[in-house]
């Protein structure tokens, strides 16, 4: 049986969740803003659980107090601010966020590398929000203090040193998936089987949306808003999408976005404008995402091939003087589309 399959049609949005607005009335659902954007979460189940909402605000307010950059108080600028040869006792959870970070480092040469943090801030992408435009030199210095392999983990990931104090993380290429696996995690210990968790376009469904056993339908449009879409039917699978259509500026007619090279320390300059990863785990489909897109195209989906992950890129070109987009699909996704 295919794991999921598409069609062709229209959406508005650069990713639907099209569940959210239709279906039976015996579906509980559960929405709300966290990370600076919103979450929703949608359950086949006729039974209605009064504490399930504050279940999953706890969780994703927990979430973010651990892994967000804009709280003082969090573990993460905990290790932020740690002196280098100093040891910090990680949470189980940060554990499992920062094994996974370590993993993708590793697979994707350092394409993907939470360390970049200084590099973003300069460019007013984190942080220090705003549009700017760093110096090489400036660039060159911040590049000093970024490289994963600076951090020194002990007993299994569960502590943590650092070799260079000014080294800083962001997590936000890794944490959205970790919660959505988080609140799934919730929903199946509770006994749930089928529901679909969304935060921010980052999603994971379970069991189906209706008896029909079709999955959930989610949709993917092209990053411009127009065109035909793709619609995929996900089954116990998550999806997670990287791009470069959110968050930039222009400066002298060139576009300037938020994915920056660890390797150069500067914006990604490529024809490739987005990639949906789907994956067992969305915290995976995350980071792949970010490493994807970092490598950029071709390279990319070399990447995503040679390591069997399915993928779906549009790449941005020029006709007649108009923008486009371009989908390609990883070989993987080809198998999994029956292509």
């Amino acid at each position: 049986m295919r794991l999921f399959k598409y069609i062709s049609t229209l959406l508005a949005a650069i990713l639907l969740v099209v569940y959210f607005f239709n279906g039976p009335s015996s579906y509980q659902t559960y929405q709300g803003k966290i990370f600076g954007t919103f979450y929703h979460v949608k359950i086949k189940s006729p039974i209605k659980n009064k504490k399930l909402g504050k279940q999953i605000k706890h969780i994703l307010k927990l979430t973010n107090y651990q892994m967000s950059v804009f709280e003082k108080q969090s573990e993460l600028n905990k290790i932020n601010n740690l002196q280098a040869d100093k040891e910090l006792t990680l949470s189980p959870e940060m554990t499992a966020v920062l094994y996974t970070a370590n993993e993708i480092y590793r697979l994707s040469g350092g394409a993907f590398d939470p360390s970049i943090a200084p590099v973003v801030d300069l460019w007013g992408f984190g942080i220090k929000d705003g549009q700017s435009f760093p110096t090489d030199e400036q660039i060159k210095e911040a590049l000093r203090h970024v490289g994963f392999k600076k951090l020194h983990f002990s007993d299994v990931f569960s502590r943590v040193e650092k070799t260079d104090s000014a080294l800083r993380l962001n997590l936000s290429a890794i944490a959205k998936g970790f919660a959505v696996d988080r609140v799934a995690k919730l929903l199946s210990d509770l006994g749930y089987e089928d529901y679909v968790v969304e935060i921010g376009g980052e999603v994971k469904a379970a069991g189906e949306r209706s008896f029909a056993g079709s999955g959930w339908n989610i949709g993917l449009s092209n990053p411009d808003n127009k065109g035909n879409a793709l619609v995929l039917s996900l089954h116990n699978k998550a999806m997670a999408t990287s791009g470069d259509y959110r968050n930039y500026f222009i400066k002298d007619g060139k576009r300037y976005a938020h994915t920056i090279s660890p390797q150069t320390g500067y914006p990604l300059d490529d024809t490739l404008a987005s990639v949906s990863v789907i994956d067992d785990s969305c915290m995976r489909a995350d980071a792949l995402a970010t490493a994807i897109m970092a490598l950029g195209y071709p390279e990319g989906k070399t990447f995503a091939d040679e390591n069997k992950i399915p993928a779906i890129f549009f790449i941005r070109e020029k006709e007649q003087g108009k923008e486009k987009f371009s989908r390609i699909l990883s070989k993987s996704a080809k198998t999994a589309f029956g292509e």
